[in-house]
């Protein structure tokens, strides 16, 4: 190389360095290095490849595509036939200073086809082994010279130490936007209530339900609990994740019925910035933050169908697409599902998919209602009166035979739930030492053997009906029917409208 080329060289070399340092993003860092490489060394496109195991992926791209083959940003091919793949192979430089009548690798027929008729192609390599390739394209012959490649090959050794540091930066990004998205779902689970922080009980229903938490916790399988609404499945998904070995990560839930359906989507997978209108910037789903945790799927039941094969594709390859990416990103979640409905009928009826509910039922756990277990009752009220007496200012030492035959012979349509929001009730109520039910609604055909000769739902609409006759047929609010009963007022209307009750004005 002659003194004038030499300064070239140093001066491209600089200014390579200047664009390394002045531009952050990899499209903007690229268009900077092409230009002041088109001064030095002259070309009609130029390709900068990403390497990951045998796949190349368009980090950058500057000038025209070739007709019948795209280098989409991103898109992943097979290195196998290529010029950079053949670059990476062998670690070293490839020279074409005319394609037409020197020896080919497959793709350069590619390359013959859309016009190319030389290339260059070096190496980028860190710390002794190759991340990429620079390939530089002609339309004419003889547009490279031997000379050319030792300063391109220093000018990769600098795009390589900048694509090194920008893939650090971009790694330490995903996890910073993780950690922040993982501290701002566990703030908003520190704040919401969880109601209890044990299971209590001795009956032989919870003693078994024990087991099969101890059984199936350590293993990792995927657990699908059933049971009626307030039967405390959270609680269970809890249970079965600290004594995991992933209980060190974080659990996170999703509750599928409370989601509308075209959010759904976008809050399990995440989504690029620009996939639809309002993504104005890429959000990290619930499966990315759950890596090497626990994802708790509530109400699985309500999954919107066309959902489902794609959380099945995860659920066995352990792989996933957020909306509007082109590349999978691979995730090890374990998942428990948790259902009040009759899947098996959900089955017949079309609404749910019978291979994403036998990938679900791995490990069934079916949670007892309250009615199965009443020998419990006694142990649950003197936990919740120990748990709310002190939050509110009180101390119940005491709980009646009478009121607690009454408690034992109550149907408990709501489960445990409802008995938590009743003693709640209870312990503002008492005076003294003594709980004290108060208005507490009872109806004899509710109570004792009266409650056997009726079905459930009678009972229910009973229960409800009285409820709703005490808070002045207001539904939501403070003091509302649905907090009463211990759920959210959309189902409390849904309740109502299957039972037969008509809203009063």
């Amino acid at each position: 190389m002659d003194a004038e080329n030499s300064a070239a060289g140093y001066r491209l070399l600089l200014e390579i360095n200047n664009a390394i340092i002045s531009n952050l993003t990899r499209e903007s860092l690229f268009r900077a290095i092409a230009e002041a490489l088109r001064k030095v060394v002259p070309f009609d496109r130029a390709i900068l490849y990403d390497a990951e195991n045998d796949v190349l992926r368009t980090f950058a791209l500057e000038g025209p595509e070739l007709p019948g083959h795209s280098h989409d940003l991103h898109r992943d091919v097979s290195r196998q036939g290529t010029a950079a793949g053949w670059v990476l192979d062998h670690g070293q430089s490839r020279l074409r200073r005319d394609i037409e009548i020197e020896p080919r690798v497959p793709a350069d027929e590619i390359m013959v086809a859309g016009g190319v008729r030389a290339y260059v192609c070096v190496p980028l390599m860190a710390r002794g082994r190759a991340i990429g390739a620079l390939l530089l394209q002609s339309f004419a012959p003889n547009r490279y010279a031997v000379e050319d490649v030792p300063l391109l090959e220093e000018v990769a050794n600098q795009i390589a130490l900048a694509v090194e540091n920008m893939r650090a930066f971009e790694e330490i990004a995903r996890l910073r936007a993780k950690l922040e998205e993982e501290n701002r779902y566990l703030q908003e689970e520190i704040k919401s209530d969880h109601n209890f922080e044990e299971i209590v009980g001795q009956s032989r229903a919870i003693k078994e339900l024990f087991k099969a938490i101890e059984a199936v916790a350590p293993v990792g399988a995927t657990v699908l609990i059933t049971g009626e609404t307030g039967t405390g499945k959270e609680l269970v998904a809890r249970a079965l994740h600290n004594l995991s070995p992933r209980r060190g990560k974080a659990l996170i839930k999703v509750n599928c019925a409370a989601l509308p359906a075209g959010l759904i989507e976008s809050e399990l997978f995440g989504h690029e910035k620009g996939a639809f209108t309002g993504a104005i910037a890429r959000k990290i789903g619930r499966f990315e933050l759950a890596h090497g945790g626990t994802l708790f799927l509530d109400e699985i039941g309500d999954l919107p169908l066309e959902l489902q094969p794609k959380l099945l594709r995860v659920l066995q390859e352990g792989e996933l697409e957020r909306i509007g990416a082109s590349h999978t990103i691979t995730v090890d979640v374990r998942v428990i599902a948790a259902t009040n409905r009759d899947l098996e009928t959900a089955i017949r009826e079309n609404r749910f998919r019978s291979d994403l509910y036998y990938r679900l039922n791995v490990f069934p756990i079916r949670l007892p209602p309250l009615r199965e277990r009443t020998e419990d009752i006694p142990l649950l009220v003197r936990y919740l009166t120990l748990k709310y007496g002190p939050l509110l200012g009180k101390r119940i030492s005491n709980v009646s035979p009478a009121i607690m035959r009454m408690l034992q012979t109550y149907s408990w349509p709501g489960n445990v739930r409802e008995l938590e929001n009743v003693i709640e009730r209870a312990t503002i109520l008492s005076a003294g030492a003594e709980l004290d039910l108060g208005w507490w609604p009872m109806r004899t055909g509710s109570t004792g053997r009266a409650a056997a000769t009726r079905t459930l739902e009678e009972v229910e609409r009973e229960h409800i009906l009285a409820v709703l006759e005490l808070t002045g047929w207001r539904v939501s609010g403070e003091r509302g029917a649905a907090g009463q009963l211990g759920m959210k007022p959309t189902t409390l209307e849904a309740r109502m409208k299957k039972l037969g009750i008509t809203r009063k004005e």
